[in-house]
């Protein structure tokens, strides 16, 4: 008797954690404001995603996750290659997890429950479903929270600017190119860039280059490449601004690398995040 309450209990509960089958291949929202009814915890395995918000907006990069509450306006965009995860928390559950958008680090534990799970298409959920997503909310809860990445400006102006940079960092206009490139003067572009972003254009130039350096690296590029796909002249250029930064050499770097192990989860078909699901008439 107690075993078949218990069983009820498992079985007839709605699902706690509801996650689109598949990796994510794109962020493709159409540049207006979202407003969902259900918690969104988007993971970026690979690549870069933006994320603007009321309380501000910034780039997070690989490795690394963004949670999004219920009924927070949100904006999304990738920039390709790019691929995640993303699992959605019904509203319900959301009431312990953080009420602001924020982003952290993925560890290793949630990453793993994030391919793990599976979601529910029949509006109930197994105990092994509810445990992995008990320990993916109690992974958001306890993450330290952090705008990781670079700080994204609120001008539509430097807008085009740091989109265009992050869609190609090897893109070597000049500081007044880009000034003209944006109907602006070019003591107004440095002077609005340092104010917005707390970095001089430069320096957040380097920034989005050393991202998508570490990125290309992990995912096996070569030195070489990926000095040249950045847009350096020579390699020893970019390995000279890598050491800056990271305080060793792309070699190095790679060589002390641990690479996350990949579930066979993750083995799916792509998907793009805005398709159909079988479920999606029981989001809340």
């Amino acid at each position: 008797m107690v075993q078949c309450r218990y069983q009820r209990l498992h079985v007839n509960r709605k699902p706690d954690l509801i996650v689109r089958g598949g990796r994510i291949s794109s962020l493709d929202e159409n540049g207006e404001p979202q407003v969902r009814c259900y918690g969104q915890l988007l993971g970026a395995f690979y690549g870069l995603m933006s994320l603007w918000t009321d309380s501000g907006r910034w780039l997070v990069p690989a490795g690394h996750s963004a949670w999004i509450p219920p009924k927070h306006p949100y904006m999304l965009r990738s920039y390709e290659p790019f691929s995640g995860r993303a699992a959605y928390i019904l509203k319900e559950s959301c009431l312990t997890l953080p009420q602001r958008p924020c982003s952290f680090a993925t560890s290793g534990l949630l990453r793993e429950a994030m391919l793990c799970v599976d979601g529910s298409e029949s509006g109930s959920c197994d105990p092994e479903q509810n445990l992995i997503a008990m320990i993916i909310c109690q992974e958001i809860r306890k993450r330290p929270q952090t705008r990781v990445g670079i700080p994204l400006p609120n001008d539509r102006r430097l807008l085009r600017i740091t989109t265009a940079i992050a869609d190609n960092p090897a893109d070597n206009r000049r500081l007044d190119e880009w000034a003209r490139w944006t109907g602006m003067s070019t003591r107004t572009l440095v002077r609005r860039f340092l104010q917005e972003t707390g970095l001089s254009f430069t320096e957040w130039r380097q920034q989005v280059r050393l991202m998508r350096a570490m990125e290309w690296l992990a995912g096996g590029r070569s030195v070489t490449t990926v000095a040249l796909d950045l847009g350096y002249n020579t390699v020893s250029a970019f390995i000279a601004m890598f050491r800056r930064a990271v305080g060793m050499t792309p070699t190095a770097y790679l060589n002390g690398l641990l690479t996350p192990s990949t579930s066979a989860g993750d083995s799916v078909p792509a998907r793009r995040l805005n398709a159909d699901m079988a479920m999606g008439e029981r989001l809340p």
